[in-house]
């Protein structure tokens, strides 16, 4: 099911888009993606570091040896075994940068809107690992869970651009290996295509406020490229065995290039008769809906993953935040 979400185009909205515009995308188009300055984007996590936490939530942090997460929970829930469901959260940043504290705020308002458990994971990226070094933690993280008591089909993954990759090939990865089935996926601005032809020939190319799509072809070969410039298509989620997946939550803004991707894996789903909702929001940014504590659509956005949550999980959302 596909729904158009209108409106939008409120002054903090207004301001975003052009604060993305001016700022945001030329960085992301000519920041190196090696060398010196390429290991300065993990700076970007270790400066929100200061960011208070909400006091309505409680964190336990885990270190899984090549990966480190966050197990945030609404402040005196208690032990998460046998809760009725956890939240796997894997965050974007183009397998490049971004991690546990960009995303603290999502995190949280998820938390609060769900009543449940939600686990951030901070999984290995470039240059410390390739996409099968992301999976393989994203995977153990889920693992991870499962040891704390959590059922892995009462496990919702949610995941916003790279980590909706993450997501969905999670729950892929789960019909072949000795992983139970999510519950759902949620991808959030999925990048679930490497091959960029279709992306660079939408007319949201020139729409999109945040990410240059030029760059997409050459982080993907960085990411998963076999060495000559060419990324197995396997690699990418649009083009696995979709009929073993839970259902599907994918959100994404109306102008941005990765809603070809979005699209692209909902008709995929549709063929594959798995069920799912495609929402694209008018007048908004990449991955907007991590943007709940600034937007008011964004915080609309967070209420609909939390709706879909229960129904997937049958428990009823807690509160907002």
């Amino acid at each position: 099911m596909r729904e158009y979400r209108h409106g939008g185009r409120g002054p903090r909205a207004w301001l975003i888009r052009m604060l993305c515009r001016i700022f945001v995308k030329p960085t992301l188009a000519w920041w190196p993606l090696r060398g010196p300055l390429s290991r300065m984007m993990p700076l970007v996590n270790l400066v929100l570091r200061v960011v208070p936490r909400l006091r309505s939530t409680e964190v336990e942090r885990v270190d899984g040896g090549s990966w480190r997460g966050e197990l945030v929970k609404p402040r005196g829930a208690g032990d998460i075994t046998g809760a009725a469901g956890a939240v796997l959260y894997l965050h974007g940043g183009a397998f490049l940068f971004c991690g546990l504290a960009t995303h603290r705020r999502v995190v949280e308002r998820l938390v609060l809107r769900t009543g449940l458990p939600v686990f951030s994971v901070e999984y290995r990226q470039l240059p410390k690992g390739r996409l099968d070094a992301s999976l393989a933690d994203a995977t153990e993280a889920f693992r991870w869970l499962v040891a704390r008591g959590i059922k892995g089909e009462s496990i919702v993954c949610v995941g916003d651009s790279a980590g909706g990759h993450l997501a969905f090939a999670l729950a892929l990865k789960a019909s072949g290996a000795d992983l139970a089935r999510p519950a759902g996926v949620v991808g959030l601005s999925p990048w679930l295509d490497f091959d960029s032809v279709a992306k660079q020939a939408h007319r949201n190319v020139r729409r999109d406020v945040f990410i240059p799509a030029k760059r997409l072809s050459r982080v993907g070969v960085l990411c998963a490229g076999d060495g000559t410039g060419v990324v197995d298509a396997v690699l990418s989620p649009v083009n696995g065995d979709l009929a073993a997946l839970p259902p599907v939550l994918i959100q994404c803004a109306e102008d941005e290039v990765l809603r070809c991707d979005a699209e692209l894996m909902a008709d995929r789903l549709g063929a594959a008769g798995v069920p799912h909702k495609l929402q694209i929001w008018q007048g908004q940014v990449h991955a907007f809906p991590v943007l709940g504590h600034v937007l008011p659509e964004s915080r609309a956005a967070l209420d609909e993953i939390a709706a879909f949550v229960g129904e997937v999980l049958d428990t009823e959302t807690a509160r907002s935040a």
